[in-house]
């Protein structure tokens, strides 16, 4: 027999002893999760057979997990009948650990055992729980069509064996050499106690061997198909971690049944936590789809929109082909349909929870509401009830807010939604261009999401209402009635021709800048900053513009021209403004002044000063005057 001895992934070694260490206290998991994965694998050959009939028979009879124990030899084998594996997937799925964040996870876990047994779920590692029972795992597989078998072994320090060997039908045997301190698990009752504790929701049945006996420890009878009021709490939440393969309590939870023309039903499940691939490139549902309690696909785009892929769950229903390809899928009027209907059960729930517990909405809205906005931008048929239940923060306070909590605030005389874009909220809310705003009470939105820049253009209005980023010149403020609170001057009407030499100021500032500025400007936004940079009113958001940037998605890969604008009400812009029309000397200091203004311009944008070092220089030369007085 050829055996092969290969290393784990760098940094799986480690992880196992945390693993076992981190979930001590929740050792029965390891049953649920290596059940979960055989049921898995029957479902998947299940699926792979409508396509394939060569493999209808590979399985040998009816999908089925057994489970056997041994306390002589004291093994614990969970074996099925399912999809198997060949050499190649068994190195790629147990050779290594969460393939695209092995770093990211030893980096999380706290050394708290309920927070990291969250991790556990979030990073896909369910199969190594065996290591918390077992000092050695084994693994007998064969694949589906094919007539070898295979093999691994692993005491989980740091290596593990593939070998050849013999199985005469497809699917997988783990066996676990239990150890000492763990020989409960080779109890019949306690992994009956276990198994139907954690496992009873599944399709397939689960049976003990007992000798030449078989006791069947589930129903198989699909969780979904019950009646919900024969179904408790608990049994939602083991299906879910089930289904999902998580370990959080569900947030939310959705079983309906709808009758009709077209037939379905759905048992899905908001998260409390947000899975830690939320944000994969890919988008990807992850919502099985069965049909007659036939599993289809766990990757199918035509069953949820992008911007629900935090859900998870099952949709079944009896009117689908049964042999369905995935390519079929996409062109099924009749997905379609259920699509239709699932979006709006889904939004409909949260629209409840939003009205209903709002506080308890929040925790869902920072973890999702990122995700949520994306439809705003790709589903224009559901964009007025994705706008119903997007919450935003604002200049008024700390909590979230609906945009009808918004238009409901508006100033007298306002007629635009204010907003502000940028990358953290905190240093959005200091913005200078938010000054004006602020000193007439007016409300702004503060948008920190990367999709706020590209929903916000695509919806354009709310309620006749237009988006206006406060970046932009040519806001009217003084169309805006003051708050009738605000006692001190600031945001109230002046006079700036009022100012001695303001005109003359702008004016050499305008000849110093030359080209960097589209044009300066004295500001009615700024109370207490000296400048700001601002957009022309056509141009496009200065976030948006640098995000763009970026992501080298900018044509020329330039900003554009921005204008400056001054406040003339600011007592350095005074000072300037005096020596504005005096000698050539005062005049050089205004050039120099004027450079400095726009690199502040800059900084407080998040930017970087044209020339750092010219900068450096300018300032020192300033402060060495100051000094010098």
């Amino acid at each position: 027999m050829t055996q092969e001895t290969f290393t784990f992934q760098a940094e799986v070694g480690k992880l196992l002893d945390i693993v076992a260490r981190s979930l001590y206290s929740h050792k029965e998991i390891f049953l649920r999760e290596l059940i979960s994965n055989a049921s898995d694998a029957c479902d998947k050959l299940r699926y792979e057979a409508l396509t394939n009939k060569k493999l209808a028979d590979a399985s040998g009879g009816d999908f089925r997990v057994v489970i056997h124990a041994d306390k002589k030899k004291k093994t614990l084998g969970i074996s099925d009948n399912g999809v198997g594996m060949n050499r190649d997937e068994l190195t790629e799925l147990l050779g290594t650990i969460a393939r695209s964040g092995t770093q990211a996870f030893a980096e999380q876990l706290s050394g708290d055992k309920d927070a990291d047994m969250s991790l556990i779920g979030q990073f896909g590692v369910g199969f190594y729980s065996a290591f918390m029972v077992a000092d050695k795992v084994e693994v007998v597989t064969r694949k589906a069509g094919e007539d070898k078998a295979w093999a691994w072994e692993s005491d989980g320090h740091g290596t593990y064996t593939i070998a050849d060997a013999e199985r005469e039908t497809c699917g997988t045997d783990v066996i676990l050499h239990i150890t000492k301190e763990d020989k409960e698990y080779l109890d019949t009752a306690r992994i009956s106690n276990v198994v139907k504790t954690y496992s009873d929701h599944i399709g397939v049945p689960v049976f003990l061997a007992d000798g030449e006996k078989e006791e069947a420890l589930t129903s198989a009878a699909a969780l979904w198909t019950r009646e919900k009021k024969d179904i408790t709490e608990e049994q939602y939440t083991e299906f879910y971690h089930h289904s999902a393969h998580a370990f959080d309590a569900p947030w939310l939870t959705m079983h309906n049944r709808v009758e009709g023309v077209l037939s379905y039903t759905n048992l899905l499940f908001v998260p409390t936590m947000r899975p830690w691939d939320l944000f994969n490139g890919e988008r990807k549902n992850k919502v099985k789809l069965y049909v007659n309690r036939v599993f289809i696909t766990d990757d199918c785009e035509e069953l949820l929109p992008a911007y629900l892929r935090f859900v998870r769950g099952v949709v079944d229903s009896e009117d689908l082909t049964l042999n369905i390809s995935r390519e079929m899928l996409q062109k099924d009027p009749k997905l379609v349909k259920i699509r239709k209907g699932v979006v709006k059960r889904i939004l409909g729930e949260l629209k409840k929870k939003a009205d209903k517990k709002p506080e308890e909405y929040a925790t869902f809205w920072d973890n999702f509401g990122a995700v949520v906005k994306e439809g705003l931008y790709e589903d224009f048929e559901n964009r007025d009830k994705v706008l119903e239940i997007s919450r935003f923060r604002s200049t008024a306070g700390d909590d979230q807010i609906s945009l009808a909590d918004y238009v409901g605030r508006m100033k007298e005389g306002q007629d635009a939604i204010y907003y502000i874009a940028g990358e953290d909220k905190e240093q959005v809310a200091r913005s200078p261009q938010l000054e004006g705003f602020r000193a007439k009470g007016i409300e702004v939105l503060l948008l920190t999401d990367p999709i706020d820049d590209f929903w916000i253009n695509a919806v354009g209005q709310y309620e006749e209402k237009s988006f206006k980023s406060v970046t932009r010149a040519g806001d009217d403020l003084d169309a805006i009635s003051d708050d009738g609170d605000d006692k001190s001057d600031k945001g109230k009407k002046k006079d700036d021709a009022a100012t001695p030499g303001m005109e003359s100021l702008i004016a050499r500032i305008k000849v110093s800048l030359a080209d960097s500025v589209k044009d300066v400007r004295a500001s009615s936004r700024l109370t207490d900053s000296a400048v700001c940079l601002v957009a022309s009113e056509g141009d496009m958001d200065m976030h948006m513009e640098r995000m763009l940037k970026q992501h080298q998605q900018l044509d020329g890969g330039q900003l554009s021209q921005r204008i400056l604008e001054i406040n003339p009400h600011h007592s350095m812009i005074m000072a300037l403004a005096a020596d504005a029309g005096k000698s050539s000397e005062e005049n050089a200091t205004i050039e120099e002044a004027a450079l400095l203004l726009m690199d502040q311009a800059r900084i407080l944008e998040g930017e970087q000063p044209s020339n750092p070092q010219a900068f450096v220089r300018r300032l020192n030369q300033l402060m060495e005057k100051g000094l010098a007085v």
